[in-house]
């Protein structure tokens, strides 16, 4: 039971649920002391010890019951009243020998007289240990089915099976009749068990494809579908980040002694290093102040932008949204009081899906919010610097540049786009300390990172 504990913990771990070693260790213990007798109690148990919060438990509990719950074994399908005559006039044209007769013929192999007898337990403990042998635990994709069903139906002795069918065709075509449907009552076992496990095993893995296809989807061309899924993709990237930053560095401290500190708070015993200074150096969270573009072309990679931003409140110490497109207002207020979806729609109601005027925007944020650029602050410019034909501006884009402790534009559209018709982009990017395309979740979280890290 070792083994299946650990698939169990494998499959919570695909259900969302998160199952350090410690907590293994921990469940393993609990579980060798109120054994596997009692499924209740059994289910309790590891309920107690790995669950942490209510969606946990209600995951971890759906996991149990269908992880310990075995698929029915199906019988063979009922015979026609037809077959059932046929039968009837062949066994009365045959001689009768005793009373065992209805007997399956002993030269057949297991799984024929396994199956002909109709013994769902044994057939339930031969798919168990036919399951394990195929290694049925390492399925992870919905393609792999076929492959693990043969080789469960390998393992349970197919073969063989298929040679004795041959023979009581030729032999005895009534009970070749009763073995071909219990095979095929054994295929649909095989299926089910697969599928089962299937649902256990490969559902962290087929999140996982469906998570990186959707982070290199591109941002302002989503499905209305998909958009959902983004935005929790969106929040679960930023927790990440927090995990990632937000953690104490004691341990990069250490191993830096600082030797006057230590002589200094040790001089009342003579110097004796009973208590040890180390040395610190002294990290500023960043201070961010981001400028989005919320016009029609790149309105939604902007929301998807705002979200991860303001997502990050325990790594990033300050935080001052602006959006434009014909003008610019600051909208952090918004983002901090309001859910994300009534953020966005107040934003786009009052500067969202205009024609962008990048010059017309710098003179308003010049004009009243210059003085939040300070030495310690990255701007953060999302927008793809088309300024439809009007005076870009760069001079103020300039003097951004020489206030601030770094310039990121973030630009959306692709690298062979910048520069022609009405972009700005070339003269824009010779004032920014980073130019980055930023058009999919994975290059968003990317870009995030790197001016979230240069801050540590």
């Amino acid at each position: 039971m070792r083994e299946e504990l650990h698939r169990f913990f494998r499959a919570a771990r695909g259900a969302g649920v998160r199952v350090s070693p410690a907590e293994s260790i921990d469940a393993m213990k609990a579980v060798a002391d109120v054994g596997f007798s009692d499924r209740g109690i059994l289910r309790d148990t590891l309920l107690l010890t790995l669950a942490k919060s209510e969606d946990e438990k209600q995951a971890l509990g759906q996991c149990f019951d269908l992880f310990f719950s075995q698929p029915e074994v199906k019988e063979e399908t009922a015979p026609e009243e037809g077959a059932e005559s046929h039968r009837a006039d062949s066994a009365a044209s045959e001689p009768q020998q005793g009373d065992d007769a209805g007997a399956p013929s002993p030269e057949l192999g297991d799984l024929a007289q396994m199956l002909m007898s109709r013994d769902r337990n044994a057939i339930a403990a031969a798919m168990a240990n036919a399951a394990n042998a195929a290694s049925l635990a390492d399925i992870r994709y919905f393609t792999q089915r076929g492959i693990f069903s043969t080789r469960i139906l390998e393992a349970l002795g197919i073969e063989r099976l298929r040679d004795d069918l041959d023979a009581l065709t030729a032999t005895n075509p009534v009970e070749a009749e009763r073995l071909a449907a219990a095979l095929q009552a054994l295929r649909e076992n095989v299926r089910e068990v697969v599928n089962q496990a299937l649902l256990l095993y490969g559902r962290e893995e087929s999140e996982n494809l469906r998570n990186e296809i959707l982070r290199n989807a591109p941002l302002a061309r989503l499905e209305r579908r998909q958009v959902e899924e983004m935005k929790a993709l969106i929040r679960a990237i930023a927790r990440r980040l927090r995990e990632r930053y937000s953690k104490p560095r004691k341990r990069q401290r250490r191993g830096h002694l600082d030797l006057r500190r230590t002589l200094r708070r040790n001089a009342g015993w003579g110097s004796v290093p009973f208590l040890i200074s180390w040395k610190r150096r002294h990290r500023d969270r960043p201070k961010i102040v981001a400028l989005c573009d919320v016009s029609g072309s790149v309105a939604q990679v902007s929301d998807f932008f705002l979200l991860l931003i303001h997502s990050l409140h325990e790594v990033v110490d300050d935080v001052r949204s602006f959006a434009f497109s014909g003008h610019l207002i600051e909208v952090s207020d918004i983002l901090n009081t309001k859910s994300p979806e009534e953020a966005m729609s107040e934003i786009t109601s009052k500067v969202g899906f205009g024609s962008s005027d990048y010059g017309g925007s710098l003179v308003d944020f010049e004009k009243d919010w210059m003085a939040a650029v300070t030495p310690k602050t990255t701007v953060i410019v999302l927008g793809d610097a088309r300024t439809n034909n009007l005076d870009p501006r760069a001079d103020i884009l300039r003097t951004i540049s020489e206030r601030a402790k770094r310039l990121v534009w973030l630009n959306p559209e692709g690298r062979m786009a910048w520069g022609w018709g009405d972009s700005e982009m070339p003269r824009y990017a010779a004032f920014c300390s980073v130019v980055r395309q930023c058009a999919t979740a994975k290059q968003l979280e990317r870009a995030v990172s790197d001016i979230v890290a240069a801050h540590q």
